[in-house]
C-alpha cells in the first residue's frame, strides 16, 4: 500500500521518515519529494508498505502524530491524476506553428 505523508518537517529526510513506519511493519520505499531546481523537501513524501494491515496500522497510528513541532498527516495515497497538458512551448490557441510566412 502506498501511503502519503505531509506536513513534514523540511529537515526530515527518507532514513528519518523510514525509521518512524519500520515498527509497525516492512517498509518497501521511501520518498519524499523535493523540489527540482533546490533540492529542498516539499514537506510532504510516500511510504510503500507490502502488507496493507500493517500499512492501515501506521496510517492509524501515526497520522496526527507530531514530528519535530508538526503534526503529521498520513492517509492513504490517492492515484495520480492525469495532469493532461503536455503541449509545450508551440502552439497555444492561434492555431498551430506557421512562422511569420502563411
Amino acid at each position: 500500500m502506498r501511503i502519503y505523508v505531509g506536513n513534514l518537517p523540511y529537515t526530515c529526510n527518507e532514513d528519518d521518515l523510514r525509521q518512524i513506519f519500520e515498527p509497525y511493519g516492512q517498509v518497501e520505499s521511501v520518498d519524499i519529494v523535493t523540489d527540482r531546481s533546490t533540492g529542498q523537501s516539499k514537506g510532504f513524501g510516500f511510504v510503500e508498505m507490502p502488507a496493507a494491515a500493517e500499512a492501515q496500522a501506521a496510517i492509524g497510528a501515526l497520522n496526527g502524530k507530531e514530528l519535530k513541532g508538526r503534526a503529521l498527516t498520513v492517509n492513504e495515497a490517492r492515484p495520480r491524476e492525469d495532469r493532461g497538458g503536455g503541449r509545450g512551448g508551440y502552439g497555444g490557441s492561434r492555431g498551430g506553428g506557421g512562422g511569420r510566412y502563411r
